[in-house]
């Protein structure tokens, strides 16, 4: 039965008790936007993810998630979102910024409340049911692992750069070897690696911005944000459109909950969770706005990233070099948090029934390494794409990972309205972190982003049918675990 809003309990549901770091889960009603499907199991429980090292900083849980967001979807998907919006784009990415407002508010309640690695598939069992739990975990698990072979398709397409003959194939095992080498290190080592590495990234962002905004001033570039058609060259409802683009770019905000598994304290998250949305805040609409006012909308391809056509457009000697660097460092650095989030995603869902139990091990530096390697099989689709079909290799992986990294978002914010209807005040007043906007913002975010799938779903085909398909085969899988563990 659809769920279309609250329902009495009627015995049936998941009984939360005092498992999630000692907070109780009234019974009496259950969310609504979900099927509700009577749970056969307790919910599970942070704590059997235990031999985790706990060794995050604030500043180093948010450069994994920054690491995460800032990378492919925001320096090669932002010319497909030019090609469909034009300047407008503008107008997708500061939509997508007060959804990612909503959706970090949510999270990082949440994340305060039960720090697991499991994070929204934690939330999902708590505050909705275990179908919700299940379908948050192995759907992103499954797509974050996929955009491993997105971030890898991109680099090899910025090593061509400087090496045009040597096959791309080449350079995605290259880094897939550096990459696995690094995740099966200590988590603290790994902190750091991605710190710096993400931090390259921030502060040539923050560069280019600085430089874009010199040449506007200065009159050494002409401003284009009306010169090819106006604003709104492909219509007023186009940056609706680019919409999708937009969210995926903002797609690494939930890093912070996975990796809350991992941090110091509660204390911590809530920083991480603050640091992380102010800097993906300024510096995507800070480079969108330049990138728009530099470069002409109908210039952008996907052969390179439009940050280094800037560059190139401009003929500043050798700055089309360096931010190709960069954008390859960026590249790198996202498939680095996407592969640590999607073996620590495999990980708790191993250690909570939903997966095989040898996945739930540890190595000695506390890395999953079983459930790092079945995760990287997205490096393996990017070589299969790569050898034969690297023209829509990018595009295919990219409609992929979408739905299944937003559907965490739907998940997370519908649970936060049941955890908001249901926290009593003193449970709200200790949390690190508080949302601003309450339940009802995660509400209007969530009926928000359920509108940009839907009309996803509207304009392309494609969309409609691997959204589907994705969902009833998570729902078999669901079922399948589900007989398993009751047996």
């Amino acid at each position: 039965m659809v769920i279309l809003g609250a329902v009495l309990g009627s015995g049936n549901e998941v009984t939360a008790g005092c498992s999630y770091e000692g907070h109780s889960a009234p019974q009496l009603w259950r969310c609504f936007c979900f099927w509700y499907t009577p749970s056969m199991l307790e919910p599970s429980n942070p704590k059997e993810e235990q031999g985790l090292r706990h060794q995050l900083t604030a500043g180093q849980m948010a450069m994994v998630a920054v690491g995460g967001s800032i990378g492919t979807g925001l320096f090669l998907g932002s010319a497909p979102a030019l090609d469909l919006a034009g300047p407008a784009v503008i107008i997708s990415f500061l939509l997508a910024a007060l959804i990612n407002l909503s959706v970090a508010c949510a999270l990082g309640e949440l994340a305060c409340a039960h720090p697991a690695a499991g994070s929204f598939g934690v939330y999902g069992d708590l505050y909705l049911n275990d179908w919700a739990g299940f379908l948050s975990r192995a759907g992103y698990w499954a797509a974050i692992a996929v955009s491993i072979g997105a971030e890898m398709v991109a680099a090899a397409v910025y090593m061509r750069h400087w090496f045009p003959q040597v096959d791309a194939v080449v350079w995605v095992v290259i880094f897939s070897a550096l990459l696995l080498v690094v995740n099966l290190r200590g988590v603290g080592s790994y902190g750091r690696f991605e710190f710096w590495l993400a931090m390259v990234k921030v502060v040539t962002i923050a560069a280019f911005v600085c430089l874009g905004v010199a040449l506007l001033c200065s009159g050494r570039v002409a401003a284009q944000y009306t010169s090819q058609g106006g604003f709104f060259p492909r219509g007023r409802l186009a940056p609706l459109l680019a919409m999708t683009f937009a969210i995926y770019a903002f797609g690494g905000v939930e890093f912070v909950a996975i990796t809350s598994g991992e941090s110091r304290s509660v204390h911590e998250v809530a920083r991480a969770v603050r640091i992380t949305f102010a800097m993906l805040t300024l510096l995507y609409l800070g480079a969108i706005a330049v990138l728009v006012g530099v470069m002409p909308w109908n210039r952008a391809g996907v052969t390179e990233s439009p940050f280094v056509s800037v560059f190139r457009s401009v003929n500043l000697p050798g700055a089309s070099h360096l931010m190709n660097f960069v954008v390859l460092s960026a590249a790198l650095s996202g498939a680095n948090a996407a592969l640590y989030v999607s073996s620590r995603m495999l990980f708790a869902m191993a250690r909570s029934g939903w997966a095989p139990a040898r996945l739930g091990e540890l190595n000695r530096q506390g890395s999953p390494m079983r459930a790092l390697l079945v995760s990287s099989y997205g490096i393996v689709v990017a070589l299969v794409l790569e050898k034969w079909a690297p023209a829509m290799a990018f595009e295919f992986i990219l409609r992929a990972a979408f739905f299944g990294m937003i559907l965490s978002w739907v998940v997370s914010l519908a649970a936060h309205v049941s955890f908001r209807w249901r926290a009593q005040p003193e449970e709200l007043g200790a949390l690190a972190l508080h949302s601003p906007f309450g339940g009802w913002g995660s509400a209007v975010g969530f009926t928000v982003i359920c509108a940009v799938i839907l009309k996803g779903w509207w304009d392309s085909r494609v969309n409609l049918i691997s959204g589907v398909v994705y969902l009833l085969l998570l729902t078999a899988a669901w079922w399948a675990v589900k007989a398993a563990r009751r047996k």
